[in-house]
């Protein structure tokens, strides 16, 4: 008898162990399931192009691999040789031997991305097929991920490798492997925006929404597929300024406003409104008739006693029905600060800048820890880096001084900014007209009338019309040999007149030519003579003799083909 029972409680340990490791193996793989990879591009080897008002496909030597005869061509992916091209209503799916492709698939399609800024518009690995009505998705191989099992296919917007399906009239979301990331049980899915730096859009979560007799409500799904929030709310947002894995969402139930964390609410729907500023972690409500600040976690700091509520930086500003002004930290306490400043919050904490509003004038100051550093008067002041601003005068004009106040650029400019992913600045002279290029210790570097700046990996372009300049990421003016490093010829002027050298300097090419481009990544570069563009090779051989009008200081070729964007951002090549 008690080995018997030995032997039921055993059978239940291994059951349970059994029963545990099978929970955590399916939990496991269906997680790996829902995981993917958006790939990334690097190489283009194809490009659609035109001629005659028919759409082919051009390689990077300019040789002709589909003819040219189609209404239109979409190349999802520039990396492979899947062409969908376009014969009315119908597509043919071409190889870049003109070989027909997965023929086994009807009326197969780009699927194209929504909300992202990109010249790759499709989705890069999967395409929509179409079967008895119904749709699903194949990879670049040919090799089915779904059967054709859904009403609609699309995008979902914001997030590539997501795509918005349609089952038994309800809406889902599944990933380019297939797996169902939101169950389709919804009339409508959008994504909450959430976006981060290392992530981009992929942790954001879905807010899902049916429609009843009073109109949408809404819920919320987190990115493991769970539903944290049932489908009731009138109105549903994420506080997407509030960065980390925490969920902040703002929710309205009968008219009346408030947040819930992670699924669980921390503050009650009481307020007719609720704006979440980042700036100082708090947020603007109105209850009743009158505003008040509380915390993200629901604390009240200011009293809902004031007609108006502002924020400026880390301050509160509140205004009573009399006008009066009171001014609050971050935390509620009453300040002595002027009503008529405002502060800014810079990102190098050491200092704030201070907006004051006085006889309908207003001024710019920059203070250390409450102490005013400036003594002069500046219509506006932009923290630039380390320890320098950017300040204009009365007059408008603009210059750079450091927290001493030191002159480090003299007010001679009409505009001035940094160079997007560099500490360089850029800044026009009001009297020169020359853009001039500073270092980040505000040396310069070069200047050039009418300039276009160009920002490319590992070096600045700075041109226009009638001459070429290159900044090293070193901060320092370079000849093109030491930055195009993997060209075989370059340009150079002589005179009035452009041509081309090698890396010895010994002529290529002689100087004849009004304008010229670099050799660019294909081997191509253009040539202009009397006003026209022609094509030369990174040999110095002529391709075309200049022959096209077209308005661009830069155009880029590829073989005879030039490149062209036209109106929603596609891009095709042409001669």
């Amino acid at each position: 008898m008690k080995n018997k029972k030995v032997i039921i409680i055993v059978a239940i340990i291994i059951a349970v162990i059994i029963g545990i490791s099978t929970y955590y193996i399916v939990k496991r793989n269906i997680q790996k399931n829902r995981e993917y990879e958006i790939e990334q591009i690097s190489n283009y080897k194809y490009f659609v192009a035109r001629e005659n008002d028919k759409y082919g496909v051009i390689n990077t030597q300019g040789n002709e691999i589909i003819q040219f005869k189609y209404e239109d061509v979409k190349i999802p992916n520039p990396e492979k040789d899947v062409f969908i091209c376009y014969e009315g209503e119908k597509t043919v799916i071409l190889n870049e031997n003109g070989e027909q492709i997965f023929t086994q698939y009807n009326n197969i399609q780009p699927l194209r991305l929504k909300n992202i800024s990109s010249d790759l518009m499709y989705e890069k690995t999967i395409l929509k097929y179409e079967q008895d009505g119904k749709y699903g998705i194949i990879d670049f191989s040919g090799k089915q991920v779904t059967k054709a099992i859904y009403e609609e296919i699309d995008t979902l917007q914001f997030k590539e490798g997501e795509l918005l399906v349609k089952e038994n009239g309800k809406y889902g979301v599944i990933n380019i492997k297939g797996a169902t990331l939101v169950e389709a049980n919804y009339d409508k899915i959008e994504t909450d925006r959430f976006y981060d730096e290392e992530n981009g859009y992929k942790d954001a979560g879905y807010i899902v929404s049916n429609t009843t007799a009073e109109g949408y409500r809404y819920g919320y799904v987190n990115i493991e597929g769970k539903q944290i929030l049932e489908t009731k709310y009138n109105d549903l947002y994420r506080i997407v300024d509030k960065k980390g894995k925490d969920i902040y969402l703002i929710c309205a139930e009968n008219g009346k406003y408030g947040v819930i964390k992670n699924g669980k609410k921390i503050i009650e729907n009481e307020y007719q409104s609720l704006t979440y500023m980042q700036s100082n972690d708090t947020l603007i409500a109105l209850k009743g008739k009158k505003y008040g600040v509380v915390s993200i976690e629901g604390k009240e700091i200011v009293p809902f006693e004031y007609q108006q509520i502002d924020i400026s930086g880390e301050y509160i500003h509140a205004t009573d029905t009399d006008g009066h002004i009171k001014i609050f930290d971050a935390d509620g306490k009453e300040t002595d600060i002027n009503e008529n400043v405002s502060i800014i919050n810079i990102e190098n904490t050491d200092y704030e800048i201070y907006i004051e509003y006085i006889n309908e004038k207003t001024t710019y100051s920059i203070y250390n820890k409450q102490e005013k550093i400036t003594k002069n008067e500046y219509a506006y002041i932009q923290y630039l880096y380390n320890n320098y601003f950017i300040v204009c005068d009365n007059d408008g004009n603009l210059g750079i001084i450091d927290d001493k106040e030191n002159i480090k650029l003299d007010f001679n400019y009409s505009s001035m900014q940094k160079i997007d992913n560099t500490e360089m600045i850029q800044a026009l002279n009001k009297d020169t007209k020359e853009t001039e290029i500073y270092s980040k210790d505000i040396e310069k570097i070069c200047e050039l009338r009418d300039a276009i700046i160009e920002n490319n990996e590992g070096y600045i372009k700075i041109y226009n019309d009638k001459e070429i300049k290159y900044i090293s990421d070193e901060e320092k003016e370079v000849n093109n040999t030491e930055v195009l490093k993997n060209n075989k010829i370059f340009a150079k002027k002589s005179g009035n007149k452009w041509g081309f050298v090698d890396i010895q300097g010994n002529k290529i090419i002689d100087y004849k030519y009004e304008r010229v481009t670099e050799i660019n990544e294909y081997g191509f570069a253009g040539v202009q003579q009397d006003g026209k563009w022609g094509v030369i090779n990174d040999a110095g051989q002529t391709i075309i003799e200049p022959t096209y009008k077209i308005d661009n200081y830069q155009p880029i070729f590829i073989g005879k083909y030039y490149k062209v964007i036209y109106g929603n951002g596609e891009v095709y090549y042409t001669k």
